[in-house]
């Protein structure tokens, strides 16, 4: 019960802070909140991570989709750790990814592009939904540089 409460939260809190992005900014307005380090500037991202499929919405909603199944498909199988410390950061991993993944399903449905607002000057503008995604991939990295953790797997792997 608690992961889906959540799920339930951080999809509200990425959705709801797009809402104001959206009803209080025009496209690319930037407002600057530390000058020339962070930025809130509205964009309508039409593609994916770094350029990759420009205006293909479907091509991403059904990856999007796909992701999304995966997901919980890994969460159902459930993973096999030597410590449950690693356990819970795999479960933490795919739960930010789950929901980074369902907050911009969200917007590709609804609006027919992702709304990114969150603008450091120094890369691409992004929201919260694009960042519990990086968290949990960083997360995951963790747990595939640590290949050893896996049960039964340190003598595969080593």
């Amino acid at each position: 019960m608690g992961k889906v409460f959540l799920i339930i939260l951080f999809v509200f809190i990425d959705q709801i802070s797009k809402l104001f992005a959206l009803k209080f900014l025009s496209q690319t307005q930037s407002i600057p909140v530390i000058s020339n380090v962070l930025h809130i500037t509205l964009v309508y991202n039409t593609g994916s991570a770094f350029g990759f499929f420009q205006n293909q919405n479907w091509i991403l909603i059904y990856i999007s989709i796909f992701a999304i199944i995966l997901i919980l498909f890994l969460s159902i199988s459930g993973q096999k750790f030597k410590n449950n410390f690693y356990l819970k950061i795999w479960q933490s991993a795919l739960l930010l990814i789950l929901c980074g993944a369902t907050g911009n399903l969200i917007d590709r449905i609804r609006l027919g592009y992702v709304v990114d607002f969150i603008d450091f000057r120094v890369w691409p503008v992004f929201n919260f939904a694009d960042s519990m995604i990086t968290c949990g991939v960083i997360l995951l990295l963790f747990i595939f540089l640590k290949k050893d953790i896996l049960e039964g797997e340190s003598s595969k792997m080593s």
